[in-house]
């Protein structure tokens, strides 16, 4: 019996599998104690290109094979120690583990014209530090000594505050380096608007100007729902290899933490996930990239309905002439947002006609995209105003301000900077371009 036990586990292949305890499904009385193990290098999911190349060292070992002849050796070494304690650490860390044991895919990342980093020695290397450095700012710690961060807050506009969490000089240049290895060559839709090079509020408002109606949504909790889990499976997607994706998406998240004295030690103790802040030179770019998805759906939506729709960081605007659809077009908007693990403030979800205002990230598109009359009307007084001025140091105050809203002015509406900067004194406005 022995014999053809030894036989079978010689020549016969059997399926890779890892010893689970769980569920298959509420409710159920099915218990699952393992499961099969993808090693065919496939996709990682049906219709993707992405291939599930597995790291051999991390998949479960065979058992031996029955041997009269067994002997006690020395087992064979698998992996560094030093490897091993950074990639069972808290930081590497994850329950999904169709992830845990990915490597690189190099096909992928060309695809996306990427650089391929294998391992965290090739990434430490193409960023100028050594790998105990890069692990330095890649770790994510329970209790942190020294914080990597500096956090503040400015007013909002409508009331408020926005906390702005900015590192420090040296995890900048690493995010800055990311920003321009990384982070610009994601794809991302054409329907973002913020954070691109050669968009800005004008571009954003444009498709709006004259439509009939105007609906306009806001994503509660933008940077927050960024969180390093969905970074991290994102970049994995990409083509990276777990260790790199996780280290990675470490690098360019934080969480919020708050200082503690524990024994006269101060510490910086996490009071949330990581995700991705405001302050961060990685963080627009990366969020775009992350809603390639929801944007395309958002599109398809819009043209069912014969609707327009952009989007501004977290403002999301659909414009169109079928002033009854706007209400459906609302619904399934709100679902495809909680589809894609968002949600909407419905504190400034608006709808507005031709017959009120409609402004867009600031900018009037009912007939004309620019400024409103109001805000005209202010300028001009504030114009006025600067002739009166006698002091040379108030005057030259007065005078950098107004330039920089002709300047603003003239980029959503040259026409009605023009209007206004023929009434300054000495010609101050800004340029006409030829």
């Amino acid at each position: 019996m022995a014999f053809w036990t030894w036989l079978r586990q010689r020549f016969v292949k059997k399926p890779v599998t890892r010893d689970v305890v769980r569920l298959e499904s509420a409710g159920s009385d099915v218990n699952i104690v393992a499961e099969v193990v993808d090693t065919s290098g496939g996709p990682v999911r049906a219709g993707h290109l992405r291939r599930a190349i597995r790291d051999p060292r991390l998949l479960p070992k065979k058992k031996p094979a029955l041997s009269v002849y067994r002997h006690r050796g020395k087992r064979k070494k698998v992996m560094e120690a030093a490897l091993a304690n950074r990639l069972f650490s808290a930081s590497l860390r994850t329950r999904n583990r169709e992830i845990r044991d990915l490597l690189a895919d190099p096909e992928q990342l060309g695809r996306y014209s990427l650089p391929v980093w294998h391992t965290e020695e090739e990434l430490a290397a193409a960023l100028g530090l050594s790998v105990r450095r890069l692990r330095y700012f890649a770790i994510h710690r329970m209790r942190e000594r020294v914080c990597h961060y500096v956090t503040f807050a400015i007013p909002k506009r409508k009331g408020g505050e926005r906390v702005i969490m900015a590192p420090k000089r040296e995890l900048k240049k690493i995010q800055r380096q990311l920003l321009h290895a990384l982070i610009q060559q994601l794809p991302t839709s054409p329907q973002a608007h913020g954070f691109q090079f050669d968009r800005s509020v004008r571009t954003n408002a444009e498709p709006h100007r004259g439509r009939r109606v105007l609906l306009q949504l806001d994503l509660a909790n933008f940077f927050p729902s960024v969180h390093v889990g969905r970074v991290c499976g994102y970049l994995a997607s990409l083509g990276y290899g777990y260790i790199v994706a996780q280290t990675l998406a470490i690098l360019m998240t934080e969480a919020e933490r708050q200082r503690v004295d524990i024994d006269g030690q101060i510490y910086f103790v996490p009071v949330s996930s990581r995700y991705c802040v405001q302050g961060a030179p990685t963080s627009p770019g990366l969020c775009n990239a992350l809603l390639l998805r929801m944007d395309r759906r958002l599109n398809g939506l819009a043209r069912r309905f014969g609707f327009v729709y952009t989007r501004y960081a977290d403002d999301l605007t659909f414009s169109g002439d079928e002033v009854d659809a706007v209400h459906r077009l609302r619904a399934a908007a709100e679902f495809i947002v909680r589809d894609e693990g968002f949600k909407i403030n419905r504190a400034k979800a608006r709808i507005s006609r031709r017959s009120a205002r409609q402004v867009v990230t600031g900018v009037v598109v009912n007939d004309v995209v620019g400024l409103s009359r109001q805000e005209r009307r202010r300028l001009r007084a504030a114009i006025h105003q600067l002739g009166r001025e006698t002091d040379p140091a108030r005057r030259q105050e007065i005078e950098s301000r107004l330039r920089g809203k002709l300047a603003y002015l003239h980029m959503l509406n040259p026409s009605q900077a023009a209007k206004l900067q023929v009434r300054l004194p000495g010609s101050i406005g800004p340029a006409t371009p030829k």
